[in-house]
């Protein structure tokens, strides 16, 4: 067998490299730093701006990632429009209760402007939450860049694979393992409960006619914060706006440690403590100086890498596949 020269080595490892490089799409945290270096500026001024007007929205921002990610990987799915309102938007756990739509157009629209075609929506929504995260109390995270937005959304995929505020543990751990989550993640994701709001339709059926029986209030919830709750939500009224912990628009450890004293909003919260790592975790993470906030920061960073779109595009409007 004859042997290569120096040479024709470093020339074949070349070729090998180039052939990679184009057989697999570049993905990293400088994947604009050429094509549109002032992509992730321009979305963290705004971001701060939209959070700074109205910090409800960081809730809002964080919440819309990961409703995308949890269906179809992140791809944006989530903020396609259909005429038939059968997208994933339209799906029961979206419909009404996500917020952030017209500032992400906002967004897409001034990246356009700067570069057009270059940045996708889906990297926008794990950019937004981030930077919401951040400018309200939370710890940065790394985030790859370079997804590509998907051209599918339908409404019964983001019924059946999202996790509901009326899980049980396990089912919870089955809703994040099916995204190549784990137990862990699923407790400390669950914590980002800590911002943010939802309404009376999250809790009717724990503070009236609990499991079905006339007059039964959930025995597993504060006493003090049903009553207040009831004052708030009446029977069969839906719409009241809840916090959903007590110090709704700051990234804290105060949600954890109001679900180890039973002050949890949602079922699912309050079932975190019917498992002994979940019950572990949260105690915990209810503590001033615990490791929530970094580890909440790694496990955002894991969510933000669901199977990216393979067969994607970068859509022109966020709302609509590209003509």
């Amino acid at each position: 067998m004859g042997s290569f020269s120096p040479l024709c080595l470093l020339s074949l490892l070349g070729l090998i490299l180039v052939t990679t490089t184009d057989a697999h799409s570049y993905s990293g945290a400088d994947y604009y730093s050429e094509s549109c270096p002032q992509a992730t500026s321009i979305v963290t001024d705004m971001v701060n701006q939209f959070v700074k007007a109205n910090k409800n929205l960081a809730g809002g921002f964080l919440r819309l990632h990961f409703h995308d990610c949890f269906v179809r990987g992140c791809d944006a799915s989530v903020l396609l429009n259909s005429p038939t309102k059968t997208a994933e938007k339209d799906a029961r756990p979206n419909a009404g209760s996500l917020r952030g739509f017209l500032e992400i157009d906002q967004i897409k629209a001034a990246l356009e402007a700067e570069c057009p075609g270059i940045v996708s929506c889906a990297d926008i929504l794990a950019l937004a939450a981030r930077d919401a995260t951040v400018k309200v109390g939370g710890q940065s995270w790394s985030l790859d860049l370079g997804r590509k937005d998907g051209k599918v959304s339908i409404a019964s995929d983001a019924d059946e694979r999202l996790p509901s505020p009326f899980s049980t543990y396990d089912q919870l751990v089955q809703n994040f393992a099916a995204v190549g989550l784990t137990q862990e993640e699923t407790v400390i994701l669950s914590g980002g409960h800590t911002i943010g709001q939802s309404s009376c339709g999250a809790v009717q059926s724990r503070l009236y006619n609990f499991n079905g029986v006339a007059g039964l209030t959930d025995p597993s919830i504060d006493t003090s914060l049903a009553k207040q709750l009831k004052k708030k939500c009446q029977e069969n009224e839906l719409g009241s706006t809840l916090s959903m912990d007590s110090t709704k628009n700051t990234f804290d450890h105060l949600y954890f440690k109001a679900v180890l004293n039973n002050k949890g909003l949602f079922q699912s919260d309050a079932n975190l403590l019917t498992n002994p790592v979940g019950k572990e975790l949260v105690t915990r993470y209810s503590k001033a100086g615990s490791s929530f906030s970094s580890d909440f920061a790694a496990a955002m960073t894991k969510m933000s890498n669901i199977q990216w779109a393979t067969d994607g595009e970068v859509r022109r409007v966020c709302s609509v596949i590209n003509q």
